[in-house]
């Protein structure tokens, strides 16, 4: 069985988009990308193994026995946040370089793309670009700072040029918290809420505004948050829908948990999550994927495939599929 990875990351440093970028955004004084000033490491108690070179990864993707890793960024997910729209597209285009060429070194690992969604004339033209030329398996978006749900129909000829390439759209969402709320007061209350309220928000987005309905055929992906919050929020929007749905949101036609049974939805797991099989009694097991969020402090090396593989509550065909069959089939890698 082929593993695959279908969320792990480059810790990009500043240096290395800089050294892709043209003039005159390679000579911006400060920062290339805004920062929160918290400390994700609590001063070193928590680590993890975050600035690995390609030797180490890929001896450590042994370790755990995986084949294939598909890499998406970090610090740069805040291109969604930048005023400036053609600096947006310039960092875009400069991050998509460096994770083809890091991808270059190795064919077990695989980039994802940013798109400067600032500009969606220039994000359908480097999504061309970063897939057709560069070779990236996906795109991707973080979507806190953005002014519009993904559902918008604003998006919906990027999503046309999506399907047609045969890619998935990756939401993954950030460490940062939801859109308008800054109330939280440390990192631990940001994260906690950041990342799976922010995606809750853009489910209901594209699931509301039609794109289930719109682009059957596109597979569209929610990581980093796990998936124990599917089976509620399926049944909050089917109870919100069956009552107002036909004047509310006419252009989903179905049910949400109809389009997420029998479409091509997504949701990467953490390996330990309790809710799991639940989960996949609700959804079934082909929408699951497998996440190491290698090398970020939060996560399991060297024991993450270990431990779904050791897991008695799941059946050993979940585990294929986990591991690498859903993977393989939302990336349109099954045939390859």
């Amino acid at each position: 069985m082929k593993v695959i990875d279908a969320d792990g990351h480059i810790v990009e440093k500043e240096r290395d988009i800089r050294a892709y970028l043209p003039r005159p955004y390679c000579d911006r004084s400060g920062a290339l990308l805004p920062g929160d000033g918290l400390d994700t490491s609590m001063g070193g108690l928590v680590g993890g193994r975050e600035h690995v070179d390609v030797p180490t990864r890929l001896k450590d993707m042994d370790t755990e026995g995986i084949d294939t890793s598909v890499l998406f960024p970090t610090g740069s997910f805040s291109v969604t946040r930048f005023m400036e729209r053609d600096y947006a597209v310039a960092y875009a285009r400069a991050y998509n370089d460096f994770i083809a060429d890091i991808c270059k070194e190795s064919p077990r690992l695989k980039g994802i793309a940013l798109l400067p969604l600032q500009d969606l004339d220039a994000s359908v033209e480097e999504l061309e670009r970063a897939v057709t030329k560069l070779g990236l398996a996906s795109v991707a978006v973080a979507t806190q700072g953005m002014k519009e749900h993904l559902g918008s129909q604003r998006f919906w000829p990027l999503y046309d040029e999506i399907q047609r390439l045969n890619v998935p759209l990756c939401v993954h969402n950030r460490r940062a918290a939801p859109a308008g709320d800054d109330r939280y007061e440390s990192f631990i209350h940001m994260h906690t809420i950041g990342r799976p309220v922010e995606t809750f928000i853009q489910f209901v987005g594209l699931m509301y505004g039609g794109v289930a309905e719109r682009f059957p055929r596109l597979r569209i992906g929610f990581l980093e948050c796990g998936v124990g919050w599917v089976p509620y929020w399926l049944e909050r929007m089917d109870e919100e829908w069956e009552k107002r749905g036909k004047v509310e949101a006419p252009l989903c036609k179905k049910k949400p948990s109809e389009y997420v049974k029998h479409g091509n939805w997504f949701f990467a797991t953490e390996p330990e999550e309790e809710m799991l099989p639940y989960v996949i009694e609700r959804i079934g097991e082909d929408k699951i994927l497998f996440a190491s969020d290698y090398p970020h402090w939060d996560g399991m090396f060297p024991k993450v495939t270990a431990t779904i593989r050791g897991r008695k509550d799941l059946s050993d065909s979940a585990k294929e599929k986990i591991l690498g069959g859903n993977a393989a089939r939302f990336y349109g890698w099954e045939r390859g």
